[in-house]
């Protein structure tokens, strides 16, 4: 039997791990993003996060030093991944109308399939933020969301398609509140109104309605784009 077909030995596991850091990470906040998002901060544990991964306990110690830790890096990489996709939405050469079209509209989808940053948020919540207010990083990542809002806002204001008056934070919160309930509340609403709210059809009627009222919200004349 070659060396290729053989079955890896522990040793070359460990090596493998050793030069490939990042690839170990990230495998570790994958992993630890679920155990987090479905039993919280302190459900969690950092063996199970161990088992299911292809890291030893010590070595998620060595990259991340306790639990809280952790958590506050899993935190700052789900923020990412969404403001890293929102980056590539090229919305500085779409027309104003057509730009927050798109945006409302990838907000709607990420969250829609991304429900770990859902209940991450939510967790979040539970601790009032406390996490996240000592993450630098995500204060900058959100910070960088509302200026690319209220860009988009203020050529929509100057092309006179936007009507004035209204704040990018309360814009943003607008397009969140609506895409984040999709997700958050899907269950207990599918359940009392005896409703598929999650089926294909009905989550497409519904990005339509959030992205035609954020629409008539902003623009001028307040008839259907």
């Amino acid at each position: 039997m070659t060396a290729t077909s053989a079955t890896a030995s522990p040793r070359d596991t460990r090596r493998r791990r050793k030069n490939d850091p990042e690839s170990v990470r990230a495998d570790i906040l994958a992993v630890a993003t679920r155990e987090f998002s479905e039993k919280g901060l302190s459900g969690a544990r950092i063996d199970e996060i161990a088992e299911k991964t292809r890291a030893s306990k010590r070595m998620i110690y060595y990259y991340f030093s306790d639990k809280e830790t952790l958590y506050l890096h899993t935190l700052e990489a789900a923020y990412q991944k969404v403001r890293l996709q929102e980056a590539e939405l090229d919305l500085d050469h779409l027309a104003p109308l057509e730009a927050l079209c798109r945006l409302v509209r990838f907000t709607f989808c990420h969250h829609a399939k991304n429900p770990d940053f859902i209940r991450l948020v939510m967790i979040e919540n539970i601790h009032h933020g406390r996490f996240l207010a000592q993450s630098e990083l995500i204060q900058s990542l959100n910070a960088g969301v509302i200026d690319v809002l209220g860009d988009v806002y203020s050529r929509g204001v100057t092309a006179g398609c936007f009507r004035e008056g209204l704040d990018p934070r309360e814009l943003h919160w607008l397009i969140s509140a609506l895409s984040f309930f999709n997700v958050s509340n899907q269950h207990t609403f599918s359940r009392i109104f005896d409703w598929q709210q999650a089926a294909p059809e009905n989550q497409q009627k519904l990005e339509d309605h959030v992205t035609d009222m954020v629409l008539r919200y902003v623009r001028v004349d307040r008839e259907a784009p």
